[in-house]
């Protein structure tokens, strides 16, 4: 079952949400902390993300693929987001620095065309930020929340999905270590929980994350040797 876009905007509306969305901001914050004139896309449901670069970058943008549907972002101002194809996105050529994939890899359809999708609209030197729901972790059973859809991912199935796919993983990290109970007592001691599960149980963590780049050599043939051809001549 595919996720949403308005079971996701309640859930953000919430408490939780907004606990869970900091959570993540602030390690992707650490990844990326300089975004001043980057062009950035959001694709799957980025909204709770892309906003905290919104002032800085110099073009940000949301896509959320069709089998989502349709959320406007922002609320009261000019409309920064589309629906599109996940396997088609309206861009030409190489636009993007930065490329962030939340609740869009385990929602997918047809995941290695989003990815070359993605391969294509991004620049040379552009990044690639995935979040996913860990399948080791608490958080991808529980449907009341965004990551409980889909299919979840442990960091080795990211790696070698993107690997597979024409990008090299540089770094990863987690989130979400806080247990996803949407109770007053967890969520007041969300820092305790996040740096507990940090240092004693990272393979639990609610989501995986990882940063890649293009592997643009993975594009060219290794195999140079030039082909033969046969030419049907008269004898002499």
């Amino acid at each position: 079952m595919a996720l949403d876009v308005h079971a996701a905007a309640d859930f953000y509306g919430t408490t939780q949400g907004v606990v869970a969305a900091r959570l993540i901001r602030e390690r992707i914050g650490a990844l990326w902390p300089d975004m001043a004139g980057k062009s950035v896309l959001g694709l799957g449901y980025a909204p709770p993300y892309l906003r905290a670069w919104r002032e800085e970058a110099a073009l940000t943008v949301a896509v959320t693929p069709a089998q989502l549907g349709a959320a406007r972002w922002p609320v009261g101002g000019a409309n920064l987001t589309c629906m599109a194809e996940e396997d088609a996105l309206p861009f030409n050529g190489p636009v993007f620095d930065r490329v962030l994939l939340v609740h869009g890899l385990e929602n997918a359809e047809t995941v290695r065309s989003m990815l070359r999708e993605i391969w294509r609209v991004m620049k040379d030197d552009g990044k690639l930020m995935v979040v996913a729901p860990n399948r080791r972790g608490m958080w991808a059973y529980f449907e009341h929340t965004p990551f409980g859809y889909g299919t979840p991912y442990s960091a080795g199935q990211v790696g070698r999905l993107l690997a597979g796919n024409m990008f090299r993983v540089e770094r990863r990290d987690i989130a979400l270590c806080m247990p996803p109970w949407d109770m007053r007592l967890v969520l007041r001691s969300n820092r305790l929980f996040e740096r507990a599960g940090r240092w004693a149980t990272p393979q639990f963590a609610g989501v995986t994350i990882a940063e890649a780049v293009k592997d643009v050599y993975s594009a060219i043939p290794t195999n140079m040797t030039p082909s033969r051809r046969f030419i049907l001549a008269e004898a002499p």
